[in-house]
């Protein structure tokens, strides 16, 4: 079982940012401590900073536990290691598990099923009796695209491939979009008050642990 986790510092400023690396250090850390496999994804910079981790364990429970153990606000309470005169000591970050939205692969030959079929529509009797045109399933996806444009069905079937290849581009994009609206909601949502988990000073140590 897979989970992807957002670990992201909202709006907030360079102490947010700085508490998101270290913070995911620890959850990486603590996870692996349970035989769950954590690895760093990609972090992206935009308003502020995200990092995603991917988590998978075989045993599901386990995986939801410890996730479920995380997700929320957390507070760190520390002096500012970049502001030393500035009042505020408690600074809060958020992690939230992402969708999966996943991009479709780059298409391999072996993926895909060809079959010829009649053309319609006006063209005389060769549409009518030789089956030129082409449709190619990504079995993968189960997504199809037929060709008839040409009376070669060699010509229809590169057709085919050029048009699928353009569909699962489309949906990437679109993947790509609605991937960068989640990151950007899970910023916004970033409660400023009853944390999950608390970690105090410079070293992180988590208030209540011994």
């Amino acid at each position: 079982m897979k989970k992807i986790i957002q670990i992201t510092s909202g709006r907030g400023p360079a102490e947010c940012t700085f508490a998101v690396t270290r913070i995911a250090a620890i959850f990486v850390k603590e996870a692996n401590q349970q035989e769950i496999t954590a690895t760093y994804q990609e972090q992206t910079t935009c308003d502020s900073d995200s990092v995603f981790i991917e988590l998978n364990c075989e045993d599901e429970r386990k995986l939801l536990v410890f996730t479920q153990s995380w997700l929320g606000s957390i507070q760190w309470i520390c002096t500012s290691p970049f502001r030393p005169k500035h009042k505020r000591k408690n600074w809060f970050i958020g992690i939230f598990q992402s969708d999966e939205a996943k991009e479709r692969e780059a298409l391999a030959e072996s993926d895909l099923s060809y079959q010829a079929i009649r053309s319609s529509g006006a063209g005389g009797q060769h549409v009518n009796k030789v089956s030129s045109a082409v449709r190619v399933t990504h079995l993968p996806t189960g997504l199809q695209v037929t060709a008839m444009d040409s009376r070669s069905q060699h010509q229809n079937k590169k057709l085919a491939r050029t048009r699928l290849e353009e569909k699962i581009a489309q949906i990437n994009e679109a993947t790509k979009e609605k991937r960068e609206k989640n990151t950007w909601l899970n910023q916004m949502q970033i409660a400023r008050g009853n944390p999950i988990k608390v970690f105090v000073g410079l070293d992180f140590k988590q208030k209540g642990s011994l």
